[in-house]
């Protein structure tokens, strides 16, 4: 991150990237990178060449910036994000999100790879958030709130009612059953214990993951509207048979690929049709 960048200094740079003023940005995580594909690219900027975006450093991860058109719906999508278990601070973490707001966007979708707690889920379904969890032990609202921007943001709803509905109507529109639930997040990134999702569980958890929340709390403390879907990649420790491994998530994310990135197409036509 360059000293002192801005969120305003990053929308700027972004700004002047592309004539393309998208409301809706996407951030595609493991397993929905195929998306690509089927987006007609105006403009790619390497993260690296936007003030205060990090680097990832996860495989699966590319850190580029996308503008285009996803069917007719102009969008930004962001391939890859940075972690907090990287060993970036909360800040950095959630930086992006912070960007995209000052830039305009509107309407944001988050997209993960999780494990499967719900002993209902199979490696390879795909999980719209409810709601969540946060055992990351931290918070990225933890610090000066900023100027305009509330200390105390209400959870109530994070995730959004109307795109969650046009999630659900775009996989039924390309024959996907979406499961739905309760994401949990921990800070990763070491796997979890078995008699952790057994706890993780009881607390009323569907999926668990290492991402996702921090940038949906930092989204609604700017005024976003939040959707995020999770790519089952695996089942838990302790509900599956297998140990856990990242080729694990990999492997699932390669074969549901085709099917993830159809969803977000279908997605982003409902949204341009609202």
């Amino acid at each position: 991150m360059k000293p002192n960048a801005t969120p305003q200094m990053a929308a700027a740079r972004l700004k002047k990237g592309s004539r393309l003023r998208p409301t809706l940005a996407i951030v595609l995580g493991s397993g929905f990178h195929h998306a690509l594909t089927e987006l007609r690219v105006a403009k790619k900027i390497s993260y690296a060449k936007i003030p205060g975006f990090p680097v990832p450093s996860v495989s699966g991860h590319a850190g580029e910036l996308y503008f285009g058109h996803l069917g007719k719906t102009p969008v930004m999508v962001l391939s890859g994000r940075a972690h907090f278990y990287e060993g970036h601070p909360m800040e950095r973490v959630t930086f992006a999100v912070r960007a995209l707001a000052a830039f305009g966007i509107r309407d944001l979708l988050l997209t993960n790879a999780a494990g499967g707690i719900n002993k209902k889920f199979r490696a390879g379904d795909f999980m719209v958030l409810t709601d969540h969890i946060n055992l990351m032990g931290a918070n990225p609202l933890r610090g000066p709130a900023g100027p305009g921007l509330p200390r105390f943001v209400d959870m109530t709803e994070v995730y959004d009612t109307k795109l969650r509905a046009l999630l659900f109507r775009a996989g039924k529109s390309c024959n996907l059953r979406l499961q739905r639930g309760v994401y949990l997040a921990v800070s990763g990134p070491s796997y979890e214990t078995p008699a952790e999702i057994h706890a993780f569980a009881r607390l009323g958890a569907d999926a668990v993951g290492m991402s996702t929340v921090p940038e949906a709390i930092v989204a609604r403390q700017c005024g976003l509207n939040v959707a995020a879907i999770s790519c089952i990649t695996n089942l838990a420790a302790g509900i599956g048979k297998e140990k856990l491994s990242h080729a694990e998530v990999l492997e699932t994310a390669e074969r549901v690929k085709t099917l993830a990135a159809k969803l977000l197409k279908y997605f982003c036509g409902l949204y341009g049709q609202n």
